[in-house]
């Protein structure tokens, strides 16, 4: 499976080469203002894609999934080849894939967790909710640590997404964006991070998608299908 990753596209997809692949991993802040027009020409640009499977998750900039809740339903009936995975999972390939938006406190924007011990706690919980058999993560934002290091120097990766990443022993697949200027993949453990930034940190998009080709990690093949492994909790 030809896994294509891009981020942070900020209503400028139409500005990049998106090579083909069998599935496409928007990993949110696909508008800037988050504007239903904004989402809307978004999805129109992602569905003229070839791609066979079309996964997307939005980002803080994407205000408008959080203010309408009706808004995926609604655009699944005018774009039914894209899916908007909002704390949800699906199946690709017979892999579990989970994709959430939120991340860490940044300025009151879309899907923040609450600033200081209330965030720590709401972050907690929430990746508890990510199945413990997830071969592929999606999130908006990095782990802490991670392709998270801003052009200030400070790391604004989740600790606690960090925490619970480790916990995942079939995870081998952690798709994000959301700091532009950490672009790039980094190998941890037996997992590779891809920050699928497309724009930099001057909103220019100037970052290529990232190519994931699953044949390349033999490890994946020796996972079971999608379902709770026997014997294991799927919260681990």
């Amino acid at each position: 499976m030809r896994i294509v990753c891009i981020s942070d596209t900020h209503n400028l997809l139409h500005k990049i080469a998106v090579p083909d692949g069998d599935l496409l991993v928007h990993a949110g802040d696909l508008t800037r203002r988050g504007r239903r027009a904004e989402i809307y020409a978004a999805y129109k640009a992602l569905s003229n894609l070839p791609h066979a499977r079309i996964v997307v998750t939005p980002g803080n900039h994407d205000f408008g999934f959080e203010q309408s809740p009706d808004l995926v339903a609604e655009l699944h009936t005018a774009f039914p080849r894209i899916e908007t995975l909002i704390d949800a999972a699906t199946t690709v390939d017979g892999l579990r894939l989970y994709a959430s938006p939120f991340q860490p406190w940044f300025y009151d924007w879309a899907f923040n967790f609450l600033p200081g011990p209330p965030g720590v706690k709401q972050a907690e919980e929430k990746w508890a909710e990510i199945p413990g058999d997830t071969a592929i993560l999606i999130t908006h934002g990095p782990m802490y640590g991670v392709l998270d290091e801003t052009r200030a120097g400070e790391h604004a990766g989740c600790p606690a997404l960090k925490a619970r990443i480790a916990q995942l022993r079939q995870l081998r697949f952690h798709i994000f964006g959301h700091i532009h200027e950490a672009h790039g993949t980094q190998v941890v453990g037996s997992v590779l991070h891809v920050n699928a930034s497309i724009c930099d940190v001057d909103y220019v998009p100037n970052h290529e998608p990232i190519v994931l080709d699953t044949r390349a990690f033999p490890a994946l093949s020796s996972l079971p299908a999608s379902g709770t492994p026997p014997g294991r909790d799927n919260k681990e």
